[in-house]
């Protein structure tokens, strides 16, 4: 049997741990879905600031001279650029976020539809089922104009019969 937690030793980014975690079946079937919109995000820090490179304390890379916000000195380098290019389940690929939100600017229609999908659980407590794909559309038809914009989608919602007969 597969472990769960696939053995990573000797990786030294994020990309090379999740490539060998991608490598169990087990993994790889739901980690080639999101690890892409991980990537293309890969050049924000945990704070949400812009990086080109990431920092590691100690060990090699180009020091950081300076002062931070707390008066201290740095004490970190800069090491390895961040890759943020990904290839997509279907085979589409982007180099950095800007490419990775034209991509999903195209799909326009399949992310208005993952969000009225989530919607429509919130609003009425209940998945949404095969049974409900032609009212789904039909709310996507009328939300097209306004190129699926948030409200027009909750207004479809509300006015539907998937939301009042449940």
């Amino acid at each position: 049997m597969e472990a769960i937690t696939p053995d990573t030793r000797g990786a030294t980014t994020i990309r090379e741990q999740l490539n060998l975690h991608r490598a169990a079946t087990s993994c790889g079937s739901c980690h080639i879905k999101f690890d892409p919109a991980g990537f293309a995000l890969e050049n924000f820090d945990v704070a949400g600031g812009w990086r080109d490179r990431y920092r590691v304390n100690g060990g090699t890379g180009d020091k950081v001279v300076g002062l931070g916000k707390n008066g201290h000195a740095f004490n970190y380098r800069l090491a390895q650029w961040v890759d943020s290019s990904a290839q997509m389940a279907d085979g589409l690929g982007f180099a950095n976020i800007h490419g990775f939100k034209e991509l999903l600017n195209s799909k326009e229609r399949d992310i208005a539809r993952n969000l009225l999908n989530r919607l429509i659980v919130y609003a009425t407590g209940a998945p949404v089922s095969f049974a409900d794909r032609s009212e789904v559309e039909k709310i996507l038809d009328g939300a097209a104009s306004s190129h699926y914009g948030v409200r027009t989608l909750i207004k479809g919602l509300v006015v539907s019969e998937l939301f009042r007969r449940r």
